[in-house]
């Protein structure tokens, strides 16, 4: 199984949550533009004053994903299941 790599982007302030869920809906509307098999998104309340956006990619779209869309940091990414 390939490696997947979830891009993250963090907010913080009492707004977090909110601009993380919005951040969500451009991220998806982005991989549809482009058509990319990418199939998790979400966003997450990590505390009352930070929240993340993320996408899960493989391993090989992460470097040209990572250029475009300039998340602020990544981790590997073991399944929700």
């Amino acid at each position: 199984m390939e490696r997947q790599i979830k891009l993250i982007w963090d907010f913080r302030g009492p707004d977090a949550l909110k601009t993380a869920e919005h951040q969500e809906i451009h991220l998806k509307e982005f991989i549809q533009i482009e058509r990319l098999p990418i199939e998790i998104t979400g966003f997450e309340a990590i505390n009352e004053m930070h929240a993340i956006a993320f996408i899960v990619v493989n391993d090989e779209m992460m470097i040209k994903l990572r250029d475009v869309l300039k998340p602020h940091r990544g981790e590997l990414f073991s399944s929700m299941a």
